[in-house]
């Protein structure tokens, strides 16, 4: 049986960078069953003393102290998380002062400024590319295409919408995508629609097993999601990146968040966010 451990992501706001950060790490350890327990807006005595009870409640049900991964900012508030049973890496902790030395002043210490609203040219943007992405999913309007950054083409559940909402939830890419059809294989060629935009293009491929896995849990049993149908698709699929010369990146065994950041690596795309 696989050791069972318990990990706490704190946050005086939402905890995603802390979430991210102390993922990041456990991943480097093998053979831990982690139990997660996320507590986001951790900004009051009250709250930090029911966060320190649950900690020590789980201290003692798991025979062992759990880790706790922290951006707390407030002193006051992480002083009662440090007096829990529990082996705490503050991130704060460990950068801010010998940047503080580093850079010859004090910190701000001010609460959510990773997620909040101070750059609002960045989240204007990132609503915006939200926004292009629901509006051009699946090919529903070719009429924004020029406006693209960039556009993912595949065969369906390929992984292209999640991939474009990722895109431009993360980055602010204005990213459209268009599913490959049967129609389009039929004519053995690249689909009219798509020439004008041959530059923005890229492509996404997967094994034919995972794609019949997916196709399988929308629409069992039918031809659809039959392995023989998938494995014709993608043959044709990757035939025609190659002819093309479409970058294309096989999306089976990796993250979307590696999928993203392959993607504007290769296209040579730059982050609309964080000032960049």
């Amino acid at each position: 049986m696989a050791n069972r451990r318990t990990v706490f992501y704190l946050s005086d706001r939402t905890g995603i960078t802390v979430e991210t950060l102390g993922h990041s790490l456990l991943t480097q350890f093998d053979g831990i069953q982690w139990r997660k327990v996320s507590i986001p807006f951790l900004d009051s005595e009250d709250k930090a003393r029911e966060a320190a009870e649950q900690i020590n409640l789980m201290a003692q049900l798991d025979g062992y102290r759990p880790l706790v991964f922290s951006t707390l900012v407030n002193p006051v508030v992480r002083e009662h998380i440090q007096r829990a049973d529990c082996a705490i890496y503050d991130f704060f902790d460990n950068f801010i002062d010998s940047m503080e030395k580093e850079l010859g002043q004090q910190s701000s210490h001010a609460i959510g400024r990773s997620h909040g609203l101070h750059d609002n040219a960045s989240y204007t943007r990132r609503i915006a590319a939200i926004n292009f992405a629901q509006a051009n999913d699946d090919g529903i309007s070719a009429k924004s295409f020029a406006d693209a950054d960039i556009i993912l083409v595949g065969v369906s559940r390929s992984g292209k919408t999640p991939t474009c909402l990722y895109l431009a939830m993360q980055y602010g890419i204005y990213a459209a995508n268009y599913p490959l059809t049967e129609e389009d294989m039929d004519d053995s060629k690249l689909p009219k629609i798509l020439h004008p935009f041959r530059t923005k293009l890229f492509g996404l491929t997967i094994t034919a097993e995972q794609l019949q896995r997916i196709r399988q849990e929308r629409k069992p049993n039918s031809r659809y999601a039959s392995f023989r149908q998938c494995q014709q698709e993608l043959e044709w699929q990757q035939d025609l990146y190659r002819r093309e010369n479409i970058p294309f990146i096989n999306t089976t065994a990796i993250s979307i968040e590696e999928i993203a950041t392959t993607i504007l690596n290769r296209s040579g795309l730059k982050r609309q966010l964080y000032g960049e």
